[in-house]
């Protein structure tokens, strides 16, 4: 078994296979390393077993980072038609389903297939399960990994075992301990696109209205750092959940207040006291017709509202108080479901201390950082996957 290689990829998920692939067609010796026994665990669940597999409209603005600009130039050379050729080269169908989202026609399986092959061509070898349980700079150059499979030498290593989130499948801290070891900051990680929670106490009156699902308009944040999105909410027994606050979470600071606007398109309180010279109904039945009956019945109570009241009989200050809870409605999150429900993780390792043309440690040679790894998140919705393309493709070039 060859054990001298120019390329050493540890984490064959997205950006590993991805760079694995480009590298090992472009000549390179290349090892690929899991310590699953399952390839690309996470792929295969994805977008409900269909992968979303990237978005239309992935640029810079739909990435978090404490280096904003620095994902601008992977993005830019690898582009979502860059994945639909492979794609299209492979014969892989596919469809738009929301908002510049695209999916498998028919599985997640498919994608995972294709980067195999991928890998198959720049025979790319594999070690697969197998633990990686130290790696260490080599007396004159390169680097020695010790592992379950034996001692295997690399001119470089590509470090692709992504974050935190979804223990379940098999994620570690494995990145953030080897950049900690070369001398590399770690951006803070914390669970990113994951459902908020609430005290038990305060969500109380809430518990009733689990399962109501909605679009709305989500915000956190002041002034300058405002984000606000307009997409699907979920109440859920312990809290909120639905593609919106997954959005809003990647964003959310601990503390801080999420608003909700439940009928963006409306301004309720202006609506209500119009209808006072126009309606006889009562302020239940009226609001029925903008939001579902379960969810007005449930907000007027646990607001303090009687919807038994006639709108006609009720002040223009409570209509506008109303108005208010609806149209603004003020919550403070506990925390969140944490990594075991975060589809990504926030934070990592500092892109600072990399090159965004090769995705290199500037300061180790030899020892790059690709996909979810990285602090570089990007939105619900297929961008995280055009990021570890994009990642992993940037290194597999530049090696």
């Amino acid at each position: 078994m060859n054990k001298q290689f120019d390329v050493a990829v540890i984490g064959a998920g997205a950006a590993g296979m991805m760079c694995a692939a480009v590298a090992g067609q472009r000549g390179k010796r290349v090892v690929l390393i899991d310590h699953a026994s399952r390839l690309a665990e996470k792929i295969r669940i994805s977008g409900g077993g269909r992968c979303n597999f990237t978005n239309l409209h992935a640029g810079t603005a739909n990435f978090l980072s404490e280096n904003p600009h620095f994902c601008k130039s992977a993005l830019s050379r690898y582009t979502p038609q860059d994945f639909l050729s492979l794609m299209k080269r492979h014969g892989i169908a596919w469809h738009e389903k929301h908002k510049g989202q695209l999916f498998c026609d028919d599985s997640a399986e498919d994608i995972i297939r294709m980067l195999k092959a991928e890998c198959d061509a720049g025979k790319v070898q594999w070690r697969m399960p197998c633990a990686v349980d130290d790696v260490s700079p080599a007396e004159g150059g390169g680097y020695v990994l010790k592992t379950s499979s034996g001692e295997i030498s690399a001119e470089n290593v590509v470090i692709a075992t992504g974050g935190l989130s979804i223990p379940k499948i098999g994620a570690t801290d494995f990145a953030h301990k080897i950049a900690r070891q070369f001398g590399i900051k770690v951006i803070e990680p914390r669970p990113a696109l994951v459902p908020l929670t609430f005290d038990a106490k305060s969500w109380e009156p809430f518990v009733p209205l689990s399962g109501i699902s909605l679009e709305v308009d989500i915000e956190t944040g002041e002034k300058k750092s405002k984000i606000v999105f307009r997409e699907d909410l979920l109440f859920t027994h312990k809290g909120l959940s639905g593609p919106g606050v997954l959005q809003i979470s990647s964003y959310w600071q601990p503390g801080t207040p999420i608003r909700i606007n439940l009928l963006p398109e409306l301004d309720v309180a202006e609506d209500l006291i119009q209808a006072k010279t126009m309606t006889k109904k009562n302020l239940a039945n009226y609001l029925a017709q903008y939001l579902p009956a379960r969810l007005v019945d449930g907000l007027l109570a646990a607001h303090g509202f009687d919807g038994d009241l006639k709108i006609p009989d009720m002040q223009d200050k409570r209509l506008r108080a109303l108005g208010e809870k609806l149209n603004r409605w003020e919550l403070v999150p506990d925390g969140s479901e944490g990594y075991r429900k975060a589809e990504v993780t926030r934070g990592g390792i500092d892109t600072r201390a990399l090159s965004q043309q090769s995705m290199m440690a500037t300061k180790v040679p030899g020892l790059y950082f690709i996909g979810e790894a990285v602090d570089v998140t990007g939105w619900l919705g297929g961008f995280n996957f055009q990021w570890a393309w994009a990642s992993g493709s940037a290194a597999g070039a530049a090696l």
